[in-house]
């Protein structure tokens, strides 16, 4: 028996305004959808914009339903409106963030492990680093270059 270390590479922005200025507006667009949550029973409301590699850039936001788990993430519902749109294009980026009606968010919140899921088959569609941001309502960022930073053992279509 040996133990091994899995590092998790990331990077640490103080606030969204010190990102690279094609982030930190991505990052802006997932602050604005967040306003369009639907979100009555959590009161947490989750917004994420993807950039791809034509330029454009799809948004979108957490939907709730009383028949738990009917709902679905922002991060998802972004990225499958971006294939369902644009389909074959690359991503470059995501950006999530979240606020909540109850309390002030002021870390960075990340993906569910359903959404990182997707995300490793985004990368590999894209067949390129998928570059992942993560902030709260306020406060840091961090950022993954690639979605191994964000899930160390991936689940990937050659093992089906």
């Amino acid at each position: 028996m040996r133990k091994e270390q899995f590092i998790c590479p990331y990077k640490v922005y103080d606030s969204m305004e010190e990102l690279p200025p094609q982030d930190a507006e991505l990052m802006r667009l997932a602050h604005e959808a967040t306003n369009n949550s639907y979100a009555p029973y959590s009161k947490f409301h989750v917004g994420a914009a993807v950039r791809l590699a034509n330029g454009e850039i799809v948004t979108g936001n957490n939907i709730e339903n009383a028949a738990y788990p009917s709902g679905l993430c922002a991060e998802r519902v972004t990225m499958f409106a971006a294939m369902a749109k644009y389909p074959g294009v690359a991503f470059e980026a995501l950006a999530v963030t979240a606020h909540s009606a109850t309390k002030m968010i002021d870390e960075p919140v990340a993906p569910c492990g359903a959404c990182r899921q997707v995300m490793v088959e985004v990368e590999q569609l894209s067949k390129q680093p998928l570059r992942v941001m993560c902030q709260g309502e306020t406060g840091p960022v961090m950022v993954f270059d690639g979605i191994e930073s964000l899930v160390p053992f991936i689940f990937l279509d050659k093992f089906l």
